[in-house]
């Protein structure tokens, strides 16, 4: 008897209230008729799907490249990727790892041809919008400088590293990031931390 592929699950709820009972039941279905052995199950809880902290997600990544099991079944992109980024990074890795990714309510598996087609479309159209984005900040930039204005580029940690700004808020961030005790001063957004450390004026 040909040995079953080993999956695992991935479910994520976005606030305590929910429950993941319609995931579990969907993926634990779709594992039975595709005769997968479940080696294990992880769940974010509370966990927005743009936020950074997910250390279930963390986690079966980790076991991935353990190669900890065969196959990844989710309910749907949007319950495992944080963004079109994330997804692509996350398939090709496993792609790399020769782990097969399905998400059910997308109808998508990677080991079928019409998967590979799909894994090859979002990469083309994740590469479009980094080549648009970067177009426009190019355009924006040379506009600026036509109308006479100064640009500088905030060199500092955090999600926003490199955004170009122009020079008033330039120094505003230079200053932050040089108080007068010579210490670091952080600027807090949220539950989010970004530390400005330097400036780079052109």
């Amino acid at each position: 008897m040909p040995q079953k592929s080993r999956a695992t699950l991935y479910l994520r709820v976005s606030t305590a209230d929910q429950k993941p009972d319609l995931q579990f039941d969907g993926l634990r279905a779709y594992a039975e008729r595709a005769e997968f052995e479940i080696v294990r199950d992880y769940l974010d809880v509370a966990v927005s799907g743009q936020g950074q902290g997910r250390p279930q997600l963390d986690a079966l990544i980790r076991e991935a490249r353990d190669r900890a099991f065969d196959c990844v079944l989710v309910w749907k992109f949007d319950r495992f990727a944080r963004s079109t980024t994330h997804l692509l990074s996350a398939l090709e890795e496993f792609n790399h790892l020769g782990i097969r990714f399905v998400s059910i309510q997308d109808q998508i598996d990677t080991a079928s041809p019409m998967g590979k087609a799909v894994f090859t479309l979002i990469g083309a159209m994740a590469e479009l919008e980094s080549s648009l984005i970067s177009e426009r900040v190019s355009a924006g930039m040379r506009a600026a400088k036509a109308h006479g204005k100064h640009l500088a580029r905030i060199a500092h940690k955090g999600a926003a590293a490199g955004r170009w700004c122009d020079e008033e808020t330039a120094g505003w961030a230079e200053r932050m990031a040089s108080p007068p005790t010579g210490g670091r001063r952080e600027w807090k957004t949220g539950q989010n931390r970004t530390r400005f450390d330097s400036v780079v004026h052109v």
